[in-house]
């Protein structure tokens, strides 16, 4: 059964501006079993919950009881459960314990304010549950409780704290058993057979240990908080994790926080157990949607996607070492190659004529020109891309953000704008209607109407890192088992085309013009 375990009305709770009624048929609307009233230092009377049924108009099966909000002296708020009298502010936990043995007492919203709970607190001998979610707690907070319901395995409950018509039945907690009055529901709870209502779900695919958690049931107005907990299993891994973290907060910081372009929010860190939490972002990749959606909306999808990248560059931020990009091939364009060799492949020597070329022309484009670095994705791709609405029932709330900047470094803008054009090409190429209905034109013309402004070689550029990464979807394949499948010939005379037409010619690449080309 789901339960609103938290709430207060306007009619005995002064910081309240929901009516208890307007309260019991919102929760019973949102499809929850009961209603736990739980009012400042009040206990409404049996009768006067049975005439709240009447006002409210619900069915006979929905539950509604009442306990209590206690400020205590050890603590400070406890919901009881399970007291037949009203209890004034300061009464102790002991004597609440010693009046009323079959009631059940748990720790109201203990992570609020940045408050850290200590263990022993949380093992409190009085107590007989913890609120781990609660929305007067930040996303932060209620992260934090839930991880320390992991690891020390208290019984948890979630309560909505509710005040307001909007957000009622939040955060319900999920009771094993049938009730059938607040005696079941206190003993149950004393028991441990509940717990917050929340989807877990481990991330398939996933290099690291990633768990999706959903919190809360979902409404008509689609509010639930969506994070995602990333678990490294090596410094090293934590250290590029932790890295890819700040940068999200950094770009958070400089507008992609909220509205149409965004990133996933940064939550929390915890270096002690290489713990990493961010905003889960509702949404379907671009690669998903494009397949499914009508030409017009996916014409939208993908200049928005563009119009993304654009304003990434636009803030040129600067956020890892400059000299990186450089080191970071010299390592990487060899591997591809080594690829080759390793299996003898008959392409070897193609595939390194196609590495000298890029390493050549990388090395000179960057030869003096530190203007060109700026921070980048570096893994941008229609896969890394997620499109989304904040209101299902509302198109204007689209939003497009994209994930995964663990390659995140600064680098040539061309080179994001390459790799996604190679990419796209790749992954739809088994769907030529797509390559058809959205032409690469398409995506450029979006970004550079949204770049405030470009290098006189940008499209050389770009034809370079196109030819790049195909070299690298070339490896991949090999790496797969696909060594000998047509793709892998394809991505490499694609590779060539590319550095033919980007073929730098005498003068370029050093005035600058923005605008659409």
């Amino acid at each position: 059964m789901l339960i609103e375990m938290h709430c207060h009305t306007e009619e005995h709770s002064r910081c309240s501006f929901v009516s208890a009624a307007d309260l019991v048929r919102r929760i019973h609307a949102k499809g929850l079993q009961g209603i736990v009233l739980t009012d400042h230092h009040y206990l409404w009377p049996q009768k006067g919950l049975e005439a709240l049924r009447r006002r409210a108009g619900v069915p006979e099966h929905f539950l509604i009881f009442s306990g209590q909000e206690v400020k205590t002296p050890e603590l400070g708020d406890v919901l009881v459960y399970g007291a037949d009298v009203s209890l004034p502010p300061g009464t102790p936990l002991s004597e609440i314990r010693r009046r009323f043995p079959g009631a059940a007492l748990v720790w109201a919203h203990p992570y609020r304010s940045g408050r850290l709970p200590t263990e022993a607190d949380l093992r409190h001998p009085l107590l007989d549950g913890i609120e781990i979610f609660n929305s007067n707690q930040s996303v932060r907070e209620n992260c934090r409780g839930l991880r320390q319901w992991h690891q020390l395995r208290f019984t948890a409950i979630a309560g909505t704290d509710t005040h307001g018509p909007s957000y009622a039945g939040l955060y319900p907690t999920l009771f094993d058993h049938p009730l059938s009055d607040l005696a079941e529901l206190a003993g149950e709870l004393k028991k441990g057979r509940c717990r917050p209502f929340l989807k877990e779900i481990p991330k398939a695919g996933s290099k690291n240990r990633v768990t999706e958690v959903t919190i809360g049931a979902k409404g008509l107005d689609e509010i639930r908080e969506r994070i995602i907990i990333k678990t490294l299993d090596t410094p090293c891994q934590w250290s590029k994790a932790e890295r890819a973290h700040h940068i999200l907060q950094s770009l958070s910081d400089h507008g992609f926080a909220r509205g149409p372009y965004r990133v996933p929010l940064p939550i929390d860190e915890d270096s002690s157990t290489l713990t990493l939490i961010e905003e889960g972002v509702r949404g379907r990749s671009l690669y998903d949607r494009l397949l499914g959606a009508p030409k017009a909306e996916g014409r939208r999808y993908l200049q928005l996607t563009a119009r993304w990248l654009a304003r990434l560059h636009n803030c040129r931020l600067l956020l890892t070492p400059a000299d990186e990009f450089l080191a970071e091939e010299q390592r990487r364009l060899p591997r591809y190659v080594q690829r080759f060799l390793d299996i003898g492949h008959p392409h070897s020597r193609r595939a390194a004529e196609i590495m000298e070329v890029v390493d050549e022309r990388e090395r000179r484009l960057l030869t003096g020109r530190p203007e060109l670095l700026i921070q980048g994705h570096g893994d941008f791709h229609p896969k890394n891309i997620l499109l989304g609405q904040d209101r299902q029932d509302d198109p204007s709330t689209l939003f497009v953000a994209a994930i995964d900047f663990e390659s995140s470094l600064t680098l040539p803008p061309a080179y994001d704008v390459g790799s996604f054009l190679a990419q796209f090409r790749n992954q739809f190429f088994g769907h030529p209607q797509i390559l058809v209905d959205y032409p690469e034109e398409l995506f450029l013309s979006a970004y550079l109407e949204e770049r405030s402004a470009v290098e006189d070689d940008f499209h050389g550029q770009v034809e370079l890192f196109r030819a790049r990464t195909n070299l690298s979807i070339a490896a991949y394949l090999i790496k797969v088992g696909m060594g000998g499948s047509e793709d892998l010939w394809r991505v490499l005379v694609e590779a060539e085309q590319a550095l033919s037409a980007g073929m730098p010619t005498p003068g370029e690449g050093r005035r600058h013009r923005g605008g659409p080309a």
